[in-house]
């Protein structure tokens, strides 16, 4: 193999594909990058059995080939060179890759390309496409309310499901559930995917930089996500999702309506004060028009911070875990936020005011 390029070009897609190679594995292949160049381009691929990338870049191609290369030596390689370095010739010779730029020379061993896996292709027969900000602000949006290696995968996965012109997104771990509403033009085929955690967190980072469509195929086993030039395979959960729809309540007896920034100050100060089991205690009571948060911690002391607010219904006092209570403030955009409650030992169901794309339900502790 023998080609010539810009650095900028290659540093980027290294930098996507190293997200997806493999750690820690028992098979060498799987840290490297496989380079292949043909036809006037070069497709990066990584792959880590569970997640898989493939990458295209422009490039002059001199002389066809395939190679693997340890992805760590190559990517932090490119990443070092300095500005001056801007044009990079590879070449092969007896197993190793020669690299040279207007100052550097190096050589890197190469790892034996026949044993790199092949990296699933999901049928686009049924794709459907969507603005690849709408993905993953959905996968934002609740990624955080999935359990991190739980025993039960599918706690640990991103649901995706869809309801006439709505993708939904949902997550659990059995203390607090997450649901966003997005809305898509096409129908997709499929009924329903689990798509684990950490290979949702992956799609995030390697599509965030992204602004076009992207088109998402779907199989037995495996998600297929294409854009521009990125093309990138998840293994999905094979599993079922709770069915949380019927936990979600229907009636409400007590609705906190607040400013979302007087809450996440008032708890600056309430959280200095939180003892070891992160618990809160929320105290509404509509006849005194008094909303409050409650914190205390035997060995520091205690706080009791009132807030602003709009209150209707009945007088309650419940306690929460202020990490699961606070998670879902990030998926609310706008600038009030509704705390509906339906009574001791029943979840909290917390919406941005005027969103109906979003909802979260928060489990109460237990009163002490």
């Amino acid at each position: 193999m023998k080609i010539e390029f810009i650095r900028e070009q290659l540093e980027g897609a290294l930098g996507k594909a190293d997200k997806v190679v493999g750690k820690n594995t028992t098979l060498p292949v799987l840290s490297g990058f496989h380079l292949e160049a043909k036809n006037s381009s070069l497709t990066v691929r990584a792959t880590n059995l569970d997640l898989g990338i493939s990458i295209e870049l422009p490039v002059k191609v001199i002389e066809a080939g395939m190679i693997v290369v340890p992805a760590h030596i190559l990517n932090s390689f490119i990443s070092s060179l300095s500005v001056k370095d801007r044009n990079v010739l590879f070449s092969t010779k007896d197993q190793v890759l020669e690299v040279k730029t207007p100052s550097t020379r190096t050589s890197i061993k190469m790892l034996p390309s026949e044993e790199f896996p092949i990296i699933p292709d999901v049928s686009e027969d049924h794709a459907f496409s969507m603005p690849v900000r709408d993905l993953i602000h959905g996968i934002r949006s609740v990624i955080y309310a999935a359990a991190v290696g739980s025993i039960k995968p599918e706690l640990s996965s991103i649901s995706i499901t869809h309801d006439g012109d709505f993708l939904i997104f949902a997550a659990t771990d059995s203390f607090r559930l997450a649901e966003k509403r997005v809305k898509i033009k096409k129908m997709p085929h499929f009924k329903q995917i689990l798509l684990p955690q950490k290979n949702a967190l992956e799609i995030v980072k390697i599509f965030d930089k992204e602004d076009d469509d992207i088109s998402i195929s779907i199989s037995d086993h495996q998600i297929g996500l294409r854009s521009s030039n990125v093309y990138l395979t998840s293994r999905i959960i094979d599993g079922v999702f709770p069915d949380y729809k019927q936990i979600i309540p229907k009636d409400k007896k007590t609705v906190v309506t607040v400013l979302k920034q007087d809450l996440i100050n008032s708890l600056k100060t309430s959280l200095i004060f939180s003892d070891s089991f992160n618990q809160l205690t929320l105290k509404a009571s509509p006849k005194e028009k008094k909303f409050e948060l409650e914190s205390k911690n035997l060995m520091v002391g205690e706080s009791q911070y009132k807030i602003d607010a709009v209150l209707e219904g009945e007088d309650i006092e419940i306690n929460v875990n202020h990490r699961y209570f606070t998670d879902c403030f990030q998926s609310i955009a706008g600038d009030s936020l509704s705390l509906s409650f339906i009574g001791q030992a029943k979840p909290i169901v917390v919406r941005g005011v005027g969103d109906s794309g979003f909802l979260y339900l928060v489990m109460p502790m237990n009163q002490s």
